[in-house]
C-alpha cells in the first residue's frame, strides 16, 4: 500500500475500443459553422485551476495549451471569434523554486519496481508576464470565488501575507487590480465561467484540516465550515466557503460583466469533488490477511481485542472489530467527531497494561475507529499505509494498522456530508443564476455522474472513465483532468453554448489530445 502500482495490463487497457454511445452523436461537424445569436470576437474564460489547464499537480505551458477555453475558442474562430492568448508558463514543468510548496509537475517513474507518480522540482522563479496582456485565459489556480472580485489579489508584496496568489500575480495589470476588473476592462462580447470548486476542494482533499508549518514542523487544525460567516477575510485556506458568499461573488462576477456589456455566455456548476480519483483510488480496506500475515493474530490478541472489549464496556464497541483472516480489513482512522475516549481507555486498560502504556493507547485510539465505505482516504495517504507514525511508542506505531491514519489523511463520513451540502447549496445558486441572467449552462455534476458509471464516456470507440490514470480523463495528481479530459469539458460548454444561442460550432475529439504520459 505504499506505492500506487499500474499493472502493464492496466496500460493496455487504455487503448482498447467499447461499445458505449457515442457521445458525438449530438455534434454539429456536418452543418455550417455559424455563430447564432452569440458574439464571440471576444471571448475570455474566468475560473480557478480547471479553466487554466492545470493537470497532473501543477500548471505547465504544454498543459495550458490544452485547457477546455482554448479548445473552445479554437472552435469559435470558426465562427469570427477573435484571438485568445494565455499566460503561459516558461516552461513545460511548472512550479516556482523561489517560493515554498509550488513543485513541477508528476510525472510516472519506476521507483522500486513500481510506476508511480512523482513530483519534478521546478525549474524555474516566478515571472511576471503582464506585459504582454491582456489575456482572455484568465483562470488563476486556487482561486475561490470570492478571490474573483478581490482587489490585490495579484499583489506580489500580497503574497507574504496570504491575500494575493503567484499566478495572478504574474499577470495581473497592476498590484491593486482584481481578475474580475482586469476581466472587464477587456469588454468582452462572450464569457465563460467556472468557479465554487476550490470553496470545498481545498477541505475535501486536506481532510477537513487546515495546516501550518513552524520550523519544519507542520501541524494540522480542524478546518470550519463556514455558515453564517459572510466575511471571507476571516476564513482559513481549506474552511468550507458559505454558500451566500460564493452566491454572492458569482453575482458579483456577472454583475460587473454585464457593466461593461457582456451579457452572453456560459456558467458551469460544480462536481460532487469526492468523485474524483483522489478519493476513490485508495479502498477503505486495503489490509488482506496476506498483507498482515503473522501480525494478524497477534495484533488481535495485543491490540483490536483489548480495545474492542474496552470500547464495547463504553457503549463504542462499534468503533472497532477484530481483524478477519479471510476478507480484506479496513484501516484504523481518527474521527474527530467521536467522543474523545482517551480517559476512559487510559482507566480501562491501566490494571492490565500499567499506566504510561495504557495512557498511550487512550491518547492514541480516544477517537479511532475502523473506516468504512462512507469514508474517503486520499490519494496521497496511500503512500502512509504500512509507514511508522513519528513518536508513537512501538507496536501501536504503523498508520492503519496499530496506528491511526489521521484527520489529515481521511475524509470521514461526517466530513464527506459537510462537503455535499455544500456543492448542492453553491449548485442550486448557481443554476438559479444563469437563469437569471439568461446564461447557457453546463451541468458538469452530471457528467462526472457519467463518467463515474460503469459504461463510462465514449468517443469514437474509446472509452473514458474517472478511474485513476487508467480512464483516460483525470491526470496524475487526481484532480485535474488530463487534455482529453478537458476535451470532454470542452464539448460540455460547446454544446450548452449552441443550444442556448443557436450557435452550430463543432465539438472537438477528445482522442486527439494527450492523455497520461508512461514510462
Amino acid at each position: 500500500m505504499k506505492k500506487i502500482i499500474i499493472s502493464t495490463f492496466a496500460v493496455s487497457a487504455l487503448l482498447l475500443t467499447t461499445g458505449c454511445k457515442n457521445d458525438f452523436d449530438t455534434d454539429v461537424k456536418d452543418i455550417a459553422v455559424t455563430k447564432g445569436d452569440a458574439d464571440f470576437s471576444k471571448y475570455i474564460a474566468l475560473g480557478n485551476s480547471l479553466t487554466s489547464g492545470y493537470r497532473d499537480g501543477a500548471l505547465y505551458s504544454s498543459g495550458q495549451n490544452e485547457s477546455y477555453p482554448s479548445m473552445i475558442a479554437m472552435q469559435m474562430s470558426l465562427a469570427g471569434g477573435g484571438a485568445f492568448k494565455q499566460p503561459l508558463m516558461p516552461n513545460d514543468v511548472g512550479g516556482f523554486n523561489n517560493l515554498p510548496g509550488f513543485s513541477g509537475k508528476l510525472t510516472l517513474q519506476l521507483v522500486n519496481g513500481s510506476v508511480s507518480p512523482v513530483p519534478s522540482a521546478p525549474a524555474a522563479a516566478l515571472d511576471n508576464v503582464s506585459a504582454g496582456a491582456p489575456y482572455q485565459n484568465m483562470g488563476v489556480p486556487g482561486a475561490k470565488s470570492y478571490h474573483l472580485v478581490a482587489n490585490g489579489y495579484g499583489s506580489q508584496a500580497g503574497l507574504l501575507t496570504g491575500t494575493a496568489n503567484p499566478y495572478f500575480v504574474r499577470f495581473a495589470s497592476s498590484a491593486t487590480t482584481s481578475v474580475l476588473a482586469d476581466a472587464m476592462a477587456q469588454k468582452p462580447t462572450f464569457f465563460s465561467l467556472w468557479i465554487g470548486n476550490n470553496d470545498v476542494l481545498l477541505y475535501a482533499t486536506n481532510g477537513g484540516t487546515n495546516s501550518q508549518t513552524v520550523g519544519g514542523v507542520t501541524t494540522y487544525t480542524t478546518a470550519t465550515v463556514q455558515t453564517g460567516n459572510t466575511n471571507p477575510a476571516t476564513y482559513k485556506s481549506n474552511d468550507i466557503s458559505d454558500p451566500n458568499v460564493v452566491a454572492a461573488s458569482i453575482k458579483g462576477v456577472l454583475d460587473g460583466l454585464k457593466s461593461v456589456g457582456t451579457t452572453k455566455g456560459v456558467i458551469a456548476n460544480i462536481p460532487y469533488v469526492t468523485s474524483v480519483p483522489y478519493f476513490t483510488t485508495v479502498p477503505y480496506n486495503p489490509l488482506t490477511p496476506t498483507t498482515l500475515g503473522a501480525n494478524l493474530a497477534t495484533l488481535n490478541a495485543s491490540l483490536y481485542g483489548p480495545l474492542k472489549q474496552a470500547l464495547t464496556a463504553f457503549g463504542a464497541g462499534d468503533r472497532i472489530n477484530l481483524l478477519s483472516a479471510t476478507t480484506s480489513n479496513p484501516v484504523l482512522i481518527k474521527d474527530v467527531s467521536l467522543t474523545d475516549l482517551s480517559a476512559q481507555l487510559t482507566a480501562a486498560l491501566t490494571p492490565s497494561l500499567g499506566l504510561p502504556t495504557a495512557t498511550a493507547f487512550g491518547q492514541i485510539f480516544g477517537q479511532a475507529r475502523q473506516s468504512t465505505k462512507e469514508d474517503y482516504i486520499l490519494l496521497t495517504s496511500s503512500s502512509v499505509i504500512g509507514t511508522t507514525a513519528p513518536g508513537a511508542p512501538a507496536p501501536v506505531n504503523v498508520y492503519g494498522v496499530s496506528y491511526p491514519l489521521q484527520n489529515q489523511h481521511v475524509l470521514t463520513k461526517t466530513e464527506a456530508a459537510y462537503v455535499k451540502t455544500a456543492i448542492d447549496a453553491y449548485n442550486g445558486s448557481i443554476r438559479s443564476l444563469a437563469d437569471t441572467y439568461g446564461l447557457a449552462f453546463v451541468d458538469a455534476n452530471a457528467k462526472m455522474v457519467d463518467l463515474n458509471g460503469q459504461s463510462g464516456i465514449s468517443f469514437d470507440g474509446v472509452k473514458y472513465t474517472a478511474k485513476f490514470v487508467t480512464g483516460g480523463a483525470f491526470s496524475l495528481d487526481g484532480v485535474h483532468l488530463t487534455g482529453r479530459g478537458y476535451a470532454i469539458v470542452a464539448n460540455e460548454f460547446i454544446k450548452s453554448i449552441n443550444g442556448k444561442y443557436k450557435s452550430t460550432l463543432p465539438q472537438v475529439n477528445p482522442n486527439g489530445y494527450s492523455g497520461v504520459k508512461f514510462p
